[in-house]
């Protein structure tokens, strides 16, 4: 169990082990503040599905960090979030900062139970993250040189997960951030197509980039083995989400953190250089 000195705020960072909470537990431990790590395999599990395990993982806690698996998109999320901050007001806890999806109408529904949860609270709102290239989505198929994708010409301004993290942290630790909305997406929108392509320069190697219909899209995903619901939520975020309606520049990191985000070029050479992307 974690331990905190009288009058310390612990954060409970939920997603822990995500791309966004893994950075936000490392920035919030660095920086010596007490974190409960919210996962099913923490000392204290906890599970977005599992109500029993809430209680315990509150606890103590004085800010959360909530991000919401599989996505807020997903049917019976804005429920799960009611519940959540409901339970979180109940146990005491202070502030609550959302991580939330750019240009999603049901996160919208979700962003507008946290501001009625009577807890502060500061949406961090973002769409596709360009770690998605090297840490989940797309990393087996750029290692196999082919990115096959619906909607490779629609622009997106893929957002760096590090800055998401600091934006986060900011908002946990300073109130200043209370009540504020900051969207956040990179310095320029790049289509996937030109994401790959500025991969393949950063790693010397071939990577083509194929453009699927979503049908074609679909039937890849099942061919792969997900599950249905996991297909499902894809095939929306692809061929909803991206149909232009986030491919403008946002300026979250600007406000929050008073620079620029960081670009993708620079992500790409620094994802490049620890091998991720060399095959083996």
């Amino acid at each position: 169990m974690t331990k905190t000195a009288a009058n310390q705020p612990l954060f409970l960072v939920t997603g822990a082990n995500g791309k966004t909470g893994s950075r936000v537990a490392a920035l919030l431990d660095a920086a010596g503040h007490p974190v409960r790590r919210g996962s099913r395999t923490a000392a204290i599990p906890f599970d977005w599905t599992d109500r029993d395990t809430w209680g315990p993982a509150l606890a103590g806690v004085t800010a959360i960090y909530l991000a919401f698996q599989p996505d807020l998109a997903v049917p019976g999320a804005p429920d799960t979030i009611r519940a959540f901050t409901a339970a979180a007001r109940a146990a005491g806890v202070g502030s609550v900062v959302l991580l939330s999806g750019r240009g999603e109408p049901e996160a919208l529904e979700c962003e507008a139970a946290v501001r009625e949860s009577g807890l502060a609270w500061t949406v961090v709102r973002c769409s596709f993250f360009a770690q998605n290239f090297s840490e989940s989505a797309f990393v087996g198929d750029v290692l196999a040189g082919v990115v096959a994708l619906p909607n490779g010409d629609v622009p997106e301004p893929f957002v760096h997960a590090d800055d998401i993290a600091e934006v986060a942290v900011a908002a946990l630790t300073d109130a200043r951030h209370a009540g504020e909305v900051y969207e956040l997406t990179g310095p320029r929108a790049l289509t996937f197509a030109e994401g790959v392509a500025e991969v393949a320069e950063a790693t010397g190697r071939e990577i083509a980039f194929v453009p699927l219909t979503r049908p074609e899209f679909v039937t890849a995903l099942g061919e792969l083995g997900l599950p249905d619901p996991e297909v499902a939520l894809l095939d929306y975020l692809f061929g909803t989400i991206l149909d232009g309606r986030n491919s403008a520049t946002a300026d979250g990191v600007q406000r929050a953190l008073g620079r620029a985000p960081r670009d993708f070029t620079e992500y790409a050479k620094e994802a490049a250089a620890t091998g991720v992307w060399t095959p083996r």
